[in-house]
């Protein structure tokens, strides 16, 4: 269930590829994760929106909310004052900088998180010009882990008698876990990771020319590169250890780089996954929706709903297959609380006191 403001809705509503879906918030970011929810529109600023939030609480194993920190404890909706009114819940507070340090009351998004934790200036081709990831990489590791945090949550509520807890989730620590090997490394020598584009520390890593388009190579242990070289006819080339192959890059990269370059990508896409050797020709998105593997994955489902604005639309359904229980797209994304009355009286307000809320703004 996704609760949202009937004036002020969640801003991703408004922001897709289609200016018409836009409009009636119904944008393709939003699509993409508003699957299988239902809707419930309360304007928390109303005394009676606020108590319908609360009866909600009350009812519910998990709360997730991402404001600013505070800003639910001045609503009076902290989990102080809710876990009174339900000991049992799950109470998850999602925010840039975490509910504690100088920096909590900032707001910030997956590009201005990705600028302040360093990513940027390790991303990019060493020009000086630092590059922000292509996805909002931030933004889904956020809510990926905010989800294994609350799985983890309910797991020990149950093996130890019931009690919920508060999850503080912080989008900087998110993004310090994704490059956790850079920050070990600075810890340890105190140097900066430096922007190299696609070159990796060993040259049988990374991206090459081929004869048409550009493709990436993974011989990335010794025996990979061991069986890169041999299937290049370049015995001698291979390297017995990991300081060998750091030092001979450069050559490594030249010799590689004249080789590729003699056939196309496909050959060598074949020619090496053939030999146990990763190898992926670079490809643009709609080659990548049209590949077979992802029909075989059941990962992009097709939302029926002949009722929805968006029937027929094709979306991401899940990263994972669980084998009794598969992820399925059931209900299309719904527009602001369509279930407003539903979920409403299912609280136990009457259809008057639904009115009532209506003519006070605090639903729609």
């Amino acid at each position: 269930m996704k609760v949202e403001s009937p004036d002020d809705p969640d801003q991703a509503r408004l922001q897709g590829s289609d200016r018409a879906l836009n409009d009636i918030g119904m944008g393709t970011a939003f699509m993409s994760q508003a699957s299988n929810k239902k809707t419930l529109a309360l304007d928390l600023k109303t005394e009676a929106g606020k108590e319908a939030m609360k009866r909600l609480i009350s009812t519910a194993d998990v709360f997730v909310e991402n404001y600013r920190p505070g800003a639910f404890e001045a609503l009076g909706l902290g989990y102080e004052e809710m876990s009174k009114l339900n000991p049992k819940l799950i109470y998850c507070s999602i925010s840039a900088f975490g509910s504690t340090g100088p920096r909590r009351e900032l707001t910030a998004y997956d590009n201005i998180i990705q600028g302040f934790s360093g990513m940027m200036a390790m991303t990019g081709h060493g020009d000086g010009r630092p590059l922000k990831s292509g996805a909002p990489v931030v933004d889904y590791a956020t809510g990926t882990t905010a989800a294994f945090a609350i799985s983890t949550a309910l797991f020990q509520r149950e093996r130890e008698g019931g009690k919920g807890q508060f999850i503080d989730v912080s989008m900087l620590d998110v993004a310090m876990v994704l490059y956790s090997s850079h920050i070990t490394s600075y810890m340890w020598n105190g140097k900066h990771p430096e922007a190299k584009g696609n070159v990796y520390p060993f040259a049988t890593i990374g991206c090459y020319e081929a004869s048409d388009v550009p493709m990436m190579i993974a011989a990335s242990n010794l025996a990979q590169q061991k069986a890169l070289w041999t299937a290049l006819e370049r015995e001698d080339m291979i390297k017995t250890n990991n300081n060998q192959r750091l030092d001979g890059h450069a050559e490594e990269a030249a010799v590689l780089a004249s080789i590729i370059k003699t056939q196309t990508a496909d050959y060598w896409e074949a020619f090496l996954n053939e030999r146990r050797i990763p190898a992926a020709r670079i490809r643009r998105m709609e080659e990548v929706m049209a590949d077979p593997q992802i029909a075989a994955r059941n990962a992009i489902q097709t939302l029926n709903d002949p009722d929805s604005q968006v029937n027929g639309l094709k979306v991401p359904v899940s990263a994972f297959n669980l084998s009794s229980s598969p992820a399925q797209v059931n209900k299309a994304p719904q527009p602001v609380g369509a279930q407003s009355a539903e979920l409403l009286n299912e609280l136990g307000y009457s259809e008057q006191d639904i009115a009532r809320m209506r003519e006070q703004g605090a639903t729609n």
